[in-house]
């Protein structure tokens, strides 16, 4: 028996496959389609998945302007900041930060999915989300997949 194919994969940054992905957010809910941006950009979904390594896609998301929320989210949820001085603590709903910057909503929901180490940062670096359909990585040619056939 050859005991050399059972060895376990462990990939480090210069091995790690990264493609790029392209998801229209058009009519997605803001929540699930969140969390499974996460698990791409994670890696979770390759067999090569190694956690404490930055394994995972490069994410693109175009018409972030489009994505819904179920109930009364819009205006029920609250989102918490402070500004670090007394009495600066801001509170934001999503409709606001719709209004204002469709992409920072969407960035802070999928950040709140990572997990709380300094991977998330560097994980975080590799989504880039766009209001509306143009984006600026053609050149990347990112492959277009739809989040419903992803469980």
């Amino acid at each position: 028996m050859d005991t050399l194919s059972f060895k376990t994969l462990s990939v480090n940054k210069a091995t790690a496959q990264k493609e790029w992905i392209l998801i229209d957010a058009t009519d997605l809910v803001l929540g699930r389609m969140a969390s499974k941006v996460a698990k791409l950009l994670r890696g979770k979904y390759k067999p090569s998945f190694t956690p404490h390594v930055d394994c995972g896609d490069n994410v693109i998301i175009i018409n972030a302007e489009k994505v819904k929320l179920t109930g009364n989210k819009w205006n029920d949820r609250v989102y918490l900041s402070h500004t670090g001085y007394p009495g600066g603590q801001r509170e934001t709903t999503p409709a606001q930060m719709m209004a204002k910057s469709p992409e920072k909503l969407i960035k802070k929901v999928v950040k709140g999915m990572l997990p709380k180490n300094i991977l998330a940062g560097a994980l975080l670096d590799n989504l880039y989300v766009y209001a509306g359909s143009e984006h600026p990585h053609a050149a990347q040619q990112p492959k277009q997949i739809d989040l419903n056939l992803i469980k």
